[in-house]
């Protein structure tokens, strides 16, 4: 759980939340902090040694080591304590290196597991949360964000370890020597943690503010590399770059705003540094002169107090680091706590699957309550070839939206092959489809890997026949490479007609009992046309098959054609019926074959 049902997630701190989700590293993080506990303590060390040392250099007898050791003699003790000295280095160099080699590697493994987890959980989320979401403000998150929660887990969370355990130390060292030299010695530190608790409150929103800017900014960009061709078609360029410059300089002026606020707290913080170092070395100083304190715990306490009080000045960059990790962890963990609308059902469509799909008394509207389906019934028997034409906007892509379960009916339902579609598993309804749509999408990889998409464990000579009844495969064994050519990102390298035909051939290989084809042939020209006409009628055989189509030459052969008309189904036949029958479908027919109307095309809607 990533918050309890009583509290909101956005009241809880996010490393709070990253603790709950990261639980099963928890011995990681403690090992971790264990090794940067232990490098801290030899890393102070080696002070105490000093001022051991200069002990016995100057007393001539009763020193410290001489007190604890038992050894009169000085070089005995010098010799100790360089071994001491000696042993104390390895060990600080030893868990230096293990505690760098424990975070980083903690830092890599969480970067990677929620980079995998979110991105695994955004294809999860239905197609209505993208509709007000841009790509680039997601790929930020899943990036981005994901990057600056590593360079804090990276650096950051050391940092505050080994400060935090520093003070305590040297703490402890300053007590035992000189009360009233501690007291001096912390007397800035309230002011020091004031300070960063004032300038964390302060960065939060302003760090917020330089995340949200990225997202834009990578919004932008993405949808202007997707549309690249466009804008040089309409010679847009310039009127481009002067966008992504408006969006860029604003992330520019968000993040100056953080960086001139968050800069400023190093020289405040070395103020305070300067006045409690000037304090040990006087009163300090004073105490040695006058006999009441020793000249090498002097030494220790000169060099302490740098140690104490220095080591603070990262802080600034420390908050730094931790404000960008907390307000991307932010955005992470809010966007994991989206929880998907459309969920798979619990059992698979029984074996084998027939085919048959039925639209019950199915309404829908899109997230703006704008009504688009109003009681469609659709009856279409297993191994028939059913058409779903009309006019632009009449709704019949939502009918193939819906079967697919990308959208939720808001009444009635859809069934295959008698079972209600939500009670299926995603991979039992989606898995019994082939789509062929009119936006095709070609991954970039070669064209063998596009065709067995959907059958990754396709072989050569299925994937070679896929393509043959897509009668795509005299184009492609034309290319430089044959199967193994590269089609660019979305297929860029191939024409539309091409990469129709690959997309044909992809749902071929699936061998789906449903197939769809939604305005597949929409925008390829009279030969494409004709070539996709053909290999449809070959494999639509002994399959059901739904043709969402705006030329009516590719459906006339249909079992059943079905006229959609302002979200309703206005008229049904096969096509010598529906032309008979002087309606919408007839006007349609004749605009499409050259024909005149005596009446404009609207007249013929009901």
């Amino acid at each position: 759980m990533l918050a309890s049902a009583a509290t909101p997630p956005d009241e809880i701190h996010p490393l709070r939340r990253l603790w709950d989700v990261a639980a099963h590293h928890r011995p990681r993080v403690i090992w971790a902090t264990a090794m940067s506990s232990l490098n801290k303590v030899f890393d102070v060390a080696p002070e105490l040694l000093i001022g051991a040392t200069v002990d016995v250099v100057v007393n001539n007898r009763g020193s410290f080591v001489s007190d604890v050791t038992g050894i009169d003699d000085r070089w005995q003790q010098l010799v100790l304590l360089a071994v001491l000295n000696a042993v104390i280095w390895m060990l600080e160099s030893f868990t230096e290196w293990a505690a760098a080699v424990a975070w980083r590697n903690l830092a890599q493994t969480v970067e990677h597991e929620l980079r995998m987890t979110t991105y695994g959980h955004v294809q999860k989320l239905e197609l209505a949360y993208f509709e007000d979401r841009s790509t680039g403000g997601l790929m930020s998150v899943i990036n981005d964000d994901v990057n600056q929660l590593e360079r804090f887990l990276d650096i950051g969370a050391n940092t505050i370890i080994t400060t935090a355990l520093n003070v305590l130390l040297v703490g402890l060292v300053f007590v035992y020597a000189s009360p009233l030299l501690a007291l001096v010695a912390f007397l800035p530190i309230p002011l020091i943690i004031w300070a960063s608790l004032l300038y964390q409150r302060r960065l939060q929103p302003k760090y917020k503010d330089v995340r949200d800017r990225v997202g834009q900014l990578n919004g932008m960009l993405a949808n202007n590399l997707g549309g690249v061709a466009t804008i040089k078609a309409f010679t847009a360029e310039d009127a481009e770059s002067a966008r992504i410059a408006v969006e860029s300089d604003a992330y520019r002026e968000a993040n100056r705003r953080a960086i001139a606020f968050s800069s400023a707290f190093v020289p405040l913080i070395r103020m305070a540094i300067l006045a409690g170092f000037t304090c040990t070395l006087l009163i300090g100083g004073w105490a040695t002169l006058n006999g009441s304190l020793a000249i090498g715990l002097f030494s220790v306490l000169v060099f302490m107090t740098q140690r104490l009080l220095w080591p603070l000045t990262r802080l600034g960059e420390t908050f730094d680091l931790y404000q960008r990790g907390m307000a991307s962890t932010r955005r992470i963990l809010d966007l994991l706590d989206v929880e998907p609308a459309i969920t798979p059902g619990a059992h698979d469509l029984p074996a084998p699957v027939r085919g048959a799909v039925r639209f019950e008394g199915v309404e829908f509207a899109y997230s703006n309550d704008v009504p688009v389906l109003h009681g469609i019934d659709l009856d279409i028997p297993a191994g028939e070839t059913h058409a779903v034409v009309g006019l632009t906007g009449s709704g019949k892509s939502t009918i193939v939206k819906l079967l697919l379960r990308f959208y939720e009916p808001t009444a009635g339902r859809v069934t295959v092959d008698g079972e209600d579609i939500r009670d299926l598993t995603f991979t039992s309804l989606r898995g019994a489809i082939g789509l062929v749509s009119q936006d095709v999408f070609l991954f970039d990889g070669t064209v063998a890997e596009n065709i067995a998409y959907g059958r990754t464990d396709a072989t050569r000579e299925e994937i070679e026949r896929a393509a043959a009844l897509a009668e795509a495969h005299d184009f492609v064994s034309a290319l430089p490479e044959g199967f193994d050519t590269l089609v660019g990102e979305r297929g860029q390298k191939l024409s539309g007609g091409q990469r129709q035909r690959l997309s044909i051939a992809r749902a071929i290989l699936r061998d789906p009992a449903i197939l769809v084809l939604d305005e597949a042939t929409s925008s390829v020209d009279n030969e494409t046309e004709a070539a996709i006409q053909r290999s449809m009628e070959t494999v639509a055989q002994g399959r059901t098959t739904i043709v969402i189509a705006h030329r009516l030459s590719t459906v006339r052969n249909a079992h059943r054609i079905h006229v959609l008309e302002h979200g309703r189904i206005a008229e049904e036949g096969t096509h010598d019926e529906l032309v008979a029958e002087g309606g919408l479908y007839a006007a349609l027919w004749r605009v499409q074959t050259g024909e005149h109307l005596d009446r404009p095309l609207e007249a013929y809607e009901r």
